[in-house]
Formats: structure tokens, sequence, C-alpha cells
């Protein structure tokens, strides 16, 4: 079976790994480069921030992220040499209008990566001495990790350009569809190529809407701008993730530390702002003072694709009896990443799937009026 996904971004790299292993060829096609764009641009948390705030069909999802990324790493990093840098770092998080309802949905869901304890000051200086005096408890999610997304992009993208079940396109426009007897025939490119496959997969994150007119749907999907720092700091000086007011730290294993992060509705602009880089910065160094004596070593925007609930839409699209979706998972991409290509795949597939594939349905798209007319 050959499958052509459109867009190379975390979730189409993810899908075409879920695919080849069933023994699938895979074209993919990218507008720019493989590896880039939103996926590039996140933070890497492998959970959902303040998965209370969430809809239970994204924590299903975001559950797998880490164990699954362990896996892909385990196998994939003999052939490509790229750690993804899986870093069990925990994260603390200082909202105290949220410490009631953490616990509380510890308690009630029993998830060990959302397990969390409750922390006073002189436990909270144990486990991160360099949070601010201000702080004067936490609760503390132990189980919680973040990946090196420009890494894992690395890996995954190396490992499918040598696998001989995989062909990717880059600085390809895929400008429509051929549809013919409510099947796609192929895709055409903006230089007039056609390509043709079994099966098509829409995975363009924040350009998702762009297909809205030709497939006669509504698809509201659209971008949001976040934007991020880089700190460069000592080796292991940061022993946590925190969070507070929806602003977080995220250290690497080398000493760099990822803080951000905006929402900004900009369209498709993804130029960084020099207010939205000193909000980020007065909010890191208020959790972590001693932040303010390293260097900012790089700043940069990303382009969320946004959904109304940030449950992203994955299966078969309406009308059409090849073309599939895996898109719309806003915030939360990284961590939803793995599970949503599992679940895209045994789908494809007919094959028993790890969660309730209803709740992703693109059933919940609106058709526009006369849809169906010229499919």
């Amino acid at each position: 079976m050959h499958i052509a996904i459109i867009g190379a971004g975390v979730s189409g790299l993810l899908s075409a790994l879920e695919l080849i292993e069933q023994g699938c060829t895979v074209t993919l096609f990218d507008q720019q480069h493989a590896g880039q764009a939103a996926s590039w641009a996140g933070g890497g948390i492998l959970s959902p921030m303040y998965p209370w705030r969430y809809p239970r069909e994204v924590n299903h999802l975001a559950q797998y992220g880490k164990q699954l990324y362990q896996d892909w790493n385990k196998k994939l990093l003999p052939q490509t040499g790229i750690d993804f840098e899986i870093h069990e770092t925990g994260m603390l998080i200082f909202d105290e209008a949220d410490f009631e309802i953490g616990l509380n949905y510890k308690d009630q869901y029993q998830e060990p990566m959302q397990h969390c304890e409750y922390l006073s000051r002189e436990k909270l200086k144990q486990v991160n001495p360099q949070i601010s005096e201000q702080f004067q408890h936490a609760i503390y999610f132990p189980q919680l990790a973040n990946v090196r997304n420009p890494r894992l992009l690395k890996s995954l993208v190396s490992y499918l350009k040598q696998h001989p079940l995989v062909e990717i396109r880059e600085n390809t426009w895929i400008e429509k569809f051929n549809i013919q007897n409510q099947k796609i025939q192929s895709v055409q490119t903006t230089n007039g190529q056609h390509f043709s496959a079994d099966h098509f997969v829409i995975a363009t994150g924040a350009w998702s809407n762009c297909w809205s007119e030709q497939l006669q749907v509504s698809i509201p999907v659209e971008p949001v701008q976040g934007q991020m720092m880089l700190f460069k700091s000592p080796e292991n000086w940061l022993p946590t993730m925190c969070m507070n007011n929806v602003m977080y730290l995220i250290p690497r294993t080398d000493g760099h530390i990822v803080c951000g992060s905006s929402m900004n509705h900009l369209g498709f602009d993804h130029r960084p702002s020099i207010t939205v880089q000193q909000n980020i910065y007065k909010a890191c160094v208020e959790m972590v003072p001693e932040l303010a004596n390293f260097p900012i070593v790089k700043q940069w925007a990303g382009l969320r694709p946004s959904s109304p609930t940030g449950i992203p839409y994955i299966g078969k699209m309406p009308e059409l009896n090849n073309l599939w979706a895996n898109f719309g998972h806003y915030r939360n991409g990284l961590c939803m990443g793995p599970a949503s290509a599992r679940l895209l795949r045994q789908l494809i597939l007919k094959q028993e799937t790890l969660v309730d594939a209803k709740a992703y349905s693109t059933q919940r798209l609106k058709l526009s009026e006369g849809a169906g007319v010229i499919l």
C-alpha cells in the first residue's frame, strides 16, 4: 500500500514511521523543509500543561507520549546516532489556584505521569534550589519529562530519508486534490506535477484550513503564534521544569533552558516581538532570578495549529474514501504526536485502535453547503 502524506512536521513524520513499520510505502511532501515549523519551535513537554484544563481526549493521547518516544528513540538511535534526549526532570507548578484541582486530578485518574505532590518551601528548595523566595510552595510532578524536539525531528528525518520505503519531497507545495468518484486520484503541485497513491493524509498543521474550499468542508484550524527564548546555563544547573501563569522553563541536558510561551493571533506572521520577549523574560526571571546572570542565545516563534477544543482531527475525511486527517493538535502536538500517528495507522489499516477513535473523528467538521456534489 502506498500512502502520500502532505506535511512533514512531527505528525506527518511519526505517521510515516508507523506506516512503514507495517510495510507500507510512503511519500512525504512538505512546502519547505521536513521537521520544521511548529514541531521544531515547541518546548517538548511530554504532557499537556495543566492537564485538568484540557478535554480527556487530549490527555488520552498524551499519556502515551513519553513511552512511545522512548521506544522510538531506542529503535532509531542506532541508525541515526541522534538521541531524542528525553529528559526526566519532573515539573513544579506554582499557580496556587491549580493546587487543589491538580491534586484531585491525580487522585481521580491515576495516570502515573500526572502523579503529583504538594511541596512546602523547605521541600521545594530541596527539589529545586534555584526557585525564587517569593514562591513558598508548589505542586510537583516527578515523572514528567521533556523531549528535545529539534533532535527528535532530526532523528526522524534522518531515519526516514535512509529508509527504502520512504521518499521525502521537500519544497513541494501541494496545490490541489484530483477527485473522482469520491476518491483522491492524485495530488497536484504548484508546478503541475501529479502524484498518485492509494491513500492520502493531511498533516499540514496550522495550514490545514487551506483545504476547506476545495474539499467543501469547514476546517476550523488557524495559526496561533507562540514565542520562545533560550538561555544557556551550566549543565544540570536547573533541575526541574517550572510553570507559572502558563509560562514555563524547560531545562535541556546540556544546560540550555527553553523559556516560553506566548499566544498571539497574528495570522502566518512568525516574527518574534520585542514586547513579547520582555514579557517572557520577566516571567521566567520571576520564577528563577539567577537566570538573569546567563546569556540569551536565541529567540524564535512558531505557529500552533489551533482548533476549537484542542482535540485533533484523526480519521477519514468526510465524503472521501481515501483521504485522512491528522491535524488540529493546537498546543499539544508533540506530546499527542506518537499516539495520534499510531491511531491514524490503525484506522487506515483497519486494525484495533489504542483509544476510542470516535472522539477524534472528522465527522465533527461541518460540510459546506452543496458538499458532495462534485466529489
